[in-house]
């Protein structure tokens, strides 16, 4: 038997492109616009879907949503590594690209802000079914004075919730 473990080879990132021409700076601009506003296609129709209630609809976009925001970090990163060169060969791309990614951030905000809202609505629904449940399952007792006496922990029920639809 071979007594050492064999290695595994980590594989390198791939090297990042850097632009050496105008023509692969605009390549590379052109991926980031075409992938932002793929993924604003994507946030738009979540953001729909949960206004309108529709969150399971919404969660089905997740996987695309996922592999956008992925290609979208890696062509900011790319942009970064090309951004002193595109600043100085096409100064008016870098300003367009930058206006452009203004609205993105102005979209996905909306986007934070529908989720952050519909996140505290379904959690106060759980928080007021959850009280509900107590209140019946606890039983009326008072105290010598005539007040209503506090429950105990033996008396609260834990409140189970199945996260999948």
């Amino acid at each position: 038997m071979n007594q050492h473990p064999q290695r595994q080879q980590a594989q390198a990132p791939a090297p990042i492109p850097v632009a050496s021409t105008p023509a692969e700076a605009r390549k590379l601009a052109e991926v980031l616009m075409e992938v932002m506003s793929a993924l604003l296609g994507v946030i738009e129709r979540e953001t729909e879907l949960v206004r309108a209630g529709k969150v399971r609809e919404a969660m089905r976009l997740e996987e695309e949503k996922s592999a956008l925001s992925r290609r979208y970090m890696v062509a900011v990163e790319h942009l970064k590594t090309a951004q002193k060169y595109l600043a100085q060969v096409s100064p008016e791309l870098l300003a367009t690209l930058r206006r452009h990614h203004d609205t993105f951030r102005a979209m996905l905000q909306i986007n934070l802000t529908v989720l952050a809202t519909a996140h505290a609505v379904s959690e106060g629904i759980v928080r007021g079914v959850n009280t509900e449940i107590q209140r019946r399952n606890i039983p009326n007792t008072y105290t010598a004075a005539g007040q209503r006496a506090a429950p105990g922990p033996r008396n609260m029920t834990p409140l189970a919730v199945s996260r999948s639809l």
